[in-house]
């Protein structure tokens, strides 16, 4: 079993940028690729990015391609996810999850494939 915990989420204004964090404790990280996800009130769940176990492949989705960057501390069993120009539309709660197959790839939005989940860390942005 893998437990993951997000944090970093608050409220920025539009323009801000925040850093998250997914800790993991269990099993070590590096077995894992690991993704981040998010959802917007009302919205389904969206893929943001992914990182294979060695950190070598990172995966995007198109809406925050250049402004968000995925990176991992193997070490530290730590996951990040930094935020830059930020945008009204990234509000949302943000989640990380790990993937026993570590490879990583571009997840689909509904997460198939994802093994454990964390509770998530909200990120307002205001206008």
């Amino acid at each position: 079993q893998v437990q993951l915990v997000e944090s970093g989420g608050g409220l920025v204004q539009a323009g801000g940028s925040l850093r998250l964090s997914c800790a993991a404790s269990g099993r070590p990280l590096s077995n894992y690729a690991m993704g981040w996800f998010r959802q917007a009130r009302g919205k389904e769940r969206e893929f943001v990015a992914a990182i294979s176990w060695s950190g070598s492949s990172t995966y995007y989705a198109d809406s925050v391609k250049g402004r968000f960057t995925i990176s991992r501390d193997n070490a530290k069993n730590l996951v990040y996810l930094q935020i830059n120009s930020l945008k009204p539309e990234d509000t949302g709660v943000y989640c990380c999850a790990a993937d026993r197959a570590g490879s990583g790839r571009p997840y689909g939005n509904d997460g198939s494939g994802m093994n454990y989940w964390g509770k998530g860390t909200l990120v307002t942005v205001s206008s």
